[in-house]
């Protein structure tokens, strides 16, 4: 029996194919890295209250660059972001803070009480911060396209708009988000992997889904 040996075309097809599976294992090793450099920075500048929301503000801005790779120097970029995000978002974000910071307390309080007026508070409570999370989540969307004299008024309007078009993309947004808050509630130590990536990559998920709801051509709404 004569064994032949595979061709040249052969040869370098398998070659090609090895390769370029190497290059896509080692692409998107390199965007997980990015990734996690990010959250780590994001963790550094968040310490602070006061740099919370804009540490986050300057990451959503900063993703599509780290998801895409088509643009170097993430880390210069991040702190660019930041530099451009709290002057503006500063004290609107130390409201945003003290607000859940109360909201969650008032969940906590009236979920392990007992009484009718506890069914009534929960009846407010729940839904107003499923719509205040979808309003966040909505701003993220937005972000990565907001104008450089963007201001929280604006970013508010946008973050609005953003709600009612796509509302249904926003509701599946705060579900992943609940549905992370309740495994770091097992697992505190996901906090320090995903406290800032996760919203940041819902918020872009989001972004992506089709439009729905009203045209992109129909007049300012508000809520």
């Amino acid at each position: 029996m004569i064994m032949r040996r595979p061709s040249a075309d052969c040869q370098g097809a398998y070659v090609s194919d090895t390769s370029g599976r190497t290059n896509v294992v080692l692409s998107k090793l390199t965007v997980i890295g990015d990734l996690l450099m990010l959250q780590i920075v994001f963790l550094v500048l968040s310490v602070g209250i006061v740099t919370l929301y804009p540490a986050a503000f300057a990451f959503q801005r900063v993703l599509p660059d780290a998801l895409s790779q088509q643009h170097p120097q993430l880390l210069r970029r991040f702190f660019r972001q930041f530099k451009w995000a709290f002057p503006r978002f500063w004290l609107a974000g130390l409201g945003l803070y003290f607000g859940s910071v109360a909201l969650a307390f008032g969940l906590f309080f009236w979920a392990n009480t007992n009484g009718p007026v506890r069914i009534v508070a929960l009846a407010i409570l729940i839904p107003l911060t499923g719509m205040i999370i979808g309003l966040y989540l909505s701003a993220l969307a937005v972000l990565p396209d907001a104008a450089e004299d963007s201001t929280p008024k604006t970013l508010f309007r946008a973050a609005n708009l953003f709600l009612l078009r796509r509302s249904l993309a926003v509701a599946g947004g705060v579900i992943a988000l609940a549905t992370w808050f309740a495994l770091v509630s097992r697992l505190p130590t996901l906090f320090a992997i995903g406290s800032g990536l996760v919203p940041a990559l819902i918020g872009y998920w989001i972004s992506r889904t089709r439009t729905t709801g009203p045209k992109k051509d129909s007049p300012d709404v508000s809520i």
